[in-house]
C-alpha cells in the first residue's frame, strides 16, 4: 500500500481569484481543485485557464487538479488543451455520464500532450451517473477518483438538503459501490453552509462512515475538522498494530484461530488494519 496518498480534504480555489491561489500554498489541504468552471464568470474564463494553468506547479509535493468546464460548454476543449499542456496531477470534470465521455477525455488529454501523470477525476452528479458509475469508473485506467456532486446531484432529484442526506443515500451507495468494485478513489460532495461546523463534521463522520476517502471542500476553515474526521485516530492505529502483531504472532506458531480483545480476527481484519497504517503514514510522511 505504499501507493496511498492522503486525500482528506480537497478544496476548491476560485481560478480567477489570484488572492485565492496564493493562499491556497499556505492551506493544510491534501489536495487542491483549481476551479475553472462554477467559480469563474463567464468573461473571465479565458484569463482564469492562463493563471491556474501557470500556477500548476506552484504548490510544492501538494497534489493539484485542474476542474475544467463542462463537456457541452464552449469552453470545454480549450480548458482541456490547456490543462494537458499544464500537466496537473488531474483535470476534474464535471457532469460525467458515460465510458464513452471518459474515452473522449482520455484521448483529448492525450492529443494535448498530458504528462502519463495527468489522471482523470470524473464528477458524478446526475442520476444518469448514478445509474452508470461502474461503466464509468471502469472505463479507463487514467481515471482514479470519482468525485460526488452533490448539489447537482440533489437539484435533478427535486431533493430538500436535510440533515443525514437521506434523499441523496440511494446515489451515493451506488457510486461508492462502483468505486470499490473497479478499485478507485471517491471524494465526498461539499457542505454549503461554511458557518455551520458543527453540520460540517457531522456530515464528515457519516461520509467516512459510508467509506468515503475525504470530502471536497468550498472553505478554508472546513480543512481542520475534515482532516481530523477523515484520519485514523490513535486507538484506531493501535488497534490495528494490535491485530497485525496477533496474527504474524499466531501464524508463526501455526495457530489458525486468532483473537484480539476477545475478537475472532480473520484476513478482513488485517487488510482492513493494514489500510489503516498505510493511511496513517502517508499523513505522516506528508507532514
Amino acid at each position: 500500500m505504499s501507493d496511498v496518498k492522503p486525500r482528506r480534504s480537497v478544496l476548491y480555489m476560485p481560478g480567477a481569484n489570484e488572492r485565492a491561489l496564493e493562499k491556497a500554498k499556505t492551506l493544510p489541504a491534501d489536495a487542491l481543485i483549481l476551479d475553472l468552471e462554477d467559480a469563474v464568470a463567464p468573461d473571465a474564463k479565458e484569463a482564469a485557464r492562463e493563471r491556474v494553468c501557470a500556477a500548476v506547479g506552484s504548490y510544492g509535493a501538494r497534489e493539484v487538479t485542474i476542474r475544467v468546464n463542462g463537456l457541452d460548454t464552449e469552453w470545454h476543449d480549450a480548458d482541456l488543451r490547456a490543462a494537458a499542456q499544464a500537466g496537473p496531477d488531474a483535470v476534474v470534470v464535471p457532469k460525467v455520464n458515460s465510458a464513452a465521455e471518459v474515452h473522449n477525455i482520455e484521448r483529448a488529454l492525450e492529443l494535448g500532450g498530458a504528462p502519463e501523470k495527468t489522471k482523470i477525476w470524473a464528477m458524478v452528479e446526475t442520476p444518469v451517473a448514478m445509474l452508470h458509475a461502474e461503466e464509468i469508473a471502469s472505463a479507463s485506467e487514467r481515471l482514479t477518483v470519482l468525485v460526488m456532486g452533490t448539489n447537482d446531484l440533489a437539484k435533478e432529484l427535486h431533493a430538500e438538503f436535510v440533515p443525514g442526506r437521506a434523499p441523496l443515500l440511494g446515489g451515493l451507495s451506488l457510486c461508492l459501490l462502483a468505486a470499490r468494485a473497479t478499485g478507485k478513489v471517491i471524494l465526498d460532495g461539499v457542505y454549503n453552509d461554511v458557518k455551520d461546523l458543527s453540520g460540517f463534521e457531522a456530515e464528515c463522520l457519516q461520509g467516512r462512515q459510508f467509506g468515503f476517502d475525504g470530502k471536497t471542500l468550498i472553505h478554508p476553515g472546513q480543512i481542520e475538522p475534515c482532516n481530523r474526521v477523515f484520519a485514523p485516530s490513535e486507538d484506531e492505529i493501535a488497534q490495528a498494530r494490535k491485530i497485525i502483531a496477533a496474527f504474524e504472532e499466531a501464524k508463526a506458531e501455526g495457530r489458525g484461530v486468532v483473537t484480539v480483545d476477545g475478537r475472532m480476527i480473520e484476513n478482513l481484519h488485517v487488510e482492513n488494519a493494514q489500510r489503516i497504517l498505510a493511511l496513517a503514514e502517508a499523513i505522516t510522511a506528508k507532514g
